[in-house]
């Protein structure tokens, strides 16, 4: 099972794959999953970015196989950008293009403007800035939630809204599952964290090209807001998908993947 020690409190579950043709060398894309969710959670874009990168799919620090993190760890952004790259420089990744999801957005954008050297490029999918202006009392209702029914419980509540009207019963059952893995430590522990988790001062210091994938009925800003935030980072496009869903990379992702593809190759 490939797992690297990248902090002393923690065992990072990773997938490292290309399918590049064997005399090409394709660049390195790390690929950051949402809330309570894992590398697995991009299996649909792999069919088409396995072709094109060296993907690299983490899971954070408590979620998916990692070590479980306690209900009293001290989460921070910072910390897990430091378990990411700490994974990059371990696999010998110098510079790599990144690829975000729903709360990974803001994880990704904070180290983009931390480490402008070290990021090709950088897509955003489904994310928020501001986790308290785009969730609101939500966090404190999946709290109580969490406590009193459990992980799988609460994913199956909130999908929904997490994947729109569109998603068929079985895809909502089947990310309920997913996602109902997580140790309930991590999520409890995570959640309560949530609120805090504000970039909005880090965008302009994000010196890659971005490009930023909302639709337009999602449950986390309008794309009013979405464009109003996006057009503070310097060389980023906004790319509307129609659909209800806030997790867009799920509910989308040959679309998205496309977009993605392109927009780096662009950048040339």
């Amino acid at each position: 099972m490939p797992t690297l020690r990248v902090a002393a409190d923690l065992e990072m579950f990773y997938r490292d794959e290309a399918f590049a043709d064997p005399w090409r060398e394709p660049e390195p894309l790390l690929m950051l999953h949402g809330n309570a969710e894992s590398g697995e959670a991009w299996n649909a874009w792999m069919p088409l970015m396995g072709r094109e990168f060296r993907v690299i799919r983490p899971d954070m620090r408590g979620f998916g196989r990692s070590t479980p993190m306690p209900l009293d760890h001290p989460w921070s952004v910072d910390r897990i950008i430091d378990d990411f790259l700490a994974l990059a420089d371990q696999l010998g990744v110098g510079t790599f293009h990144v690829v975000a999801a729903k709360i990974a957005c803001p994880i990704a954008m904070r180290m983009a403007a931390r480490e402008p050297a070290r990021l090709r490029s950088l897509a955003v999918v489904g994310g928020l800035v501001s986790a308290e202006a785009s969730l609101g009392d939500r966090a404190a209702s999946w709290v109580a939630h969490l406590e009193a029914h459990g992980v799988e419980s609460w994913a199956r509540w909130t999908m929904p809204g997490r994947l729109g009207a569109a998603s068929s019963p079985e895809m909502r059952e089947g990310w309920a599952q997913l996602m109902g893995r997580t140790p309930r430590t991590t999520q409890l522990g995570f959640i309560r964290s949530v609120p805090a988790i504000d970039v909005r001062a880090d965008l302009p210091s994000i010196a890659c090209p971005s490009l930023v994938i909302t639709t337009d009925g999602s449950g986390l800003g309008s794309v009013e807001s979405v464009r109003e935030w996006q057009k503070v980072i310097p060389r980023s496009e906004l790319m509307v998908v129609p659909g209800d869903s806030y997790h867009v990379a799920a509910t989308h992702p040959e679309a998205c993947a496309r977009a993605v593809v392109e927009f780096i190759r662009r950048q040339g």
